[in-house]
């Protein structure tokens, strides 16, 4: 006997129309191809939700995110280049309706409080399960905020401690920006041509680092990054050998 199919259920223009009014487009950035490619896996069954692009720095982010219009992006904080904290402003900048989510392995000040003192909507960490991820996605695109619970204590209680505070919260964010990139053993022209600055700039930010961290070199630099998390904790090889060098 054979087999009828029965015909697909017709959807009107109509119906596409409001569909697509309820999706939520999303770009990833993110400098790691696993991470994109794992945010991407984790998404792709959510019915809602509709990953439009990936960018693999700062500033292929702000230039893509012209292209697509994505309404959320989920931004790693961490990366080559300009980073996520200065794409987060300049994709605000050009277009204040974009929501941006942190997601990042660093969960110590004060990356949390700048980011979204930046403008950014939410902050999550990279070890949050589908829902949050989710959560935290709907949430930003319907206007709210959304911090992982952690952090929001860690930050709370930034508010009521200054005893405790990081040295680093004191820094300005470029020089948080070159203080990352030396102590993931960028020497000082990388950086100047990844910042579009001149080398004797950049080395003026990192002697001003050397002043205010009271540190002497480098490697200092480095170990006192490690004291106060602002480093990932499965550090890169990179990383590792300007702390043995």
């Amino acid at each position: 006997m054979p087999i009828t199919l029965a015909p697909e259920p017709h959807i009107s223009n109509e119906e596409r129309l409001h569909n697509n009014r309820n999706t939520i487009t999303v770009l990833i950035v993110d400098d790691h191809d696993l991470i994109r490619l794992g945010l991407r896996k984790l998404l792709a069954n959510v019915p809602d939700i509709k990953i439009v692009g990936e960018a693999s720095s700062g500033e292929q982010a702000v230039r893509i995110a012209r292209e697509l219009n994505p309404q959320v992006v989920l931004m790693d904080l961490k990366m080559p280049g300009i980073g996520g904290l200065e794409a987060t402003h300049k994709l605000l900048r050009a277009n204040p309706e974009i929501k941006v989510i942190a997601v990042t392995a660093c969960d110590e000040e004060p990356f949390p409080y700048r980011f979204v003192r930046a403008g950014a909507a939410g902050y999550i960490t990279k070890n949050t399960n589908l829902d949050e991820l989710v959560t935290a996605i709907r949430k930003v695109h319907a206007g709210q905020a959304y911090i992982t619970p952690e952090i929001a204590q860690k930050m709370a209680l930034r508010q009521v401690s200054d005893a405790a505070k990081s040295p680093f919260a004191e820094l300005s964010e470029r020089e948080l920006q070159v203080m990352w990139m030396i102590t993931h053993g960028e020497r000082v022209q990388q950086i100047a041509d990844k910042l579009c600055l001149s080398s004797k700039t950049v080395n003026t930010y990192r002697y001003r680092l050397f002043e205010k961290l009271k540190v002497k070199n480098d490697v200092e630099l480095t170990h006192l990054a490690l004291r106060y998390g602002m480093l990932d904790k499965d550090l890169d090889n990179n990383t590792t050998a300007v702390v043995e060098s």
